[in-house]
């Protein structure tokens, strides 16, 4: 069992979260390499909403880098405890993912969220929020590119183009099926852009969206709809 512990002062309000976000930005590494794709474990998080019922779904999947099976795991279900915000959307999913990670009995390695890491306005995303806050090397793969802009990249799998706020590079888009709409990679903490898109790439061996995310996405909906009964 990982011990994955929620803050205490957990905001609930805005303007609280918006000087947390700025508090823990300072704390993230985006000088490490991160471990090489491949090896290890890799870990998929992603989150499903009742909101009728305010009722979130998180689950992670650890996968062996290496073959992509599937190695364990978790998930944990809670009630909504942060409205929705737009920029701040970690703070309704972090306190469930965090219980669902308590639930490994192994180290999740490398993990892979559903969404932004410094690819955000604040420059802090669920994968960068949620790796200051484990310490664990993450990377952010979204299916859009939130507000940036970017040129579409070469049709060909591994073409990429920067994720451009300005003319600082958040992210990457980055083609892994040609042909087929790219995703939005960034990196999140104690991994490089660089090699957060090889790891999506090593992730996509046959479908747009990583395995990770893909296997997460159909667990966190299948613990939502047994407590929807």
């Amino acid at each position: 069992m990982s011990s994955y512990a929620m803050p205490s002062d957990w905001p609930t309000d805005e303007r609280t979260a918006r000087a947390v976000q700025d508090e823990l930005r300072a704390r993230v590494v985006l000088d490490e390499t991160g471990p090489p794709p491949g090896t290890g474990r890799v870990t998929g998080v992603d989150v499903a909403y009742d909101d009728e019922r305010g009722v979130v779904a998180a689950a992670v999947v650890v996968l062996d880098a290496a073959t992509l099976d599937v190695v364990e795991e978790a998930t944990a279900v809670g009630k909504v405890a942060f409205p929705y915000v737009p920029g701040l959307l970690a703070f309704r999913e972090i306190p469930t993912v965090l219980s669902a990670l308590g639930g490994l009995r192994s180290d999740p390695g490398l993990v892979v969220c559903d969404g932004y890491g410094v690819a955000h306005p604040r420059r802090f995303g669920l994968a960068s929020h949620l790796g200051v806050l484990t310490g664990l090397p993450t990377i952010g793969v979204a299916k859009n590119p939130f507000t940036f802009a970017y040129e579409d990249p070469a049709t060909a799998r591994g073409s990429a183009s920067p994720l451009l706020d300005g003319a600082e590079e958040v992210g990457r888009a980055l083609r892994t099926r040609e042909g087929v709409k790219p995703v939005f990679v960034s990196a999140g903490h104690r991994v490089s852009l660089d090699r957060a898109c090889a790891h999506t790439l090593r992730l996509t061996p046959r479908y747009r969206l990583p395995e990770s995310t893909r296997r997460a996405d159909a667990l966190c909906r299948s613990a939502l709809r047994e407590v929807a009964g």
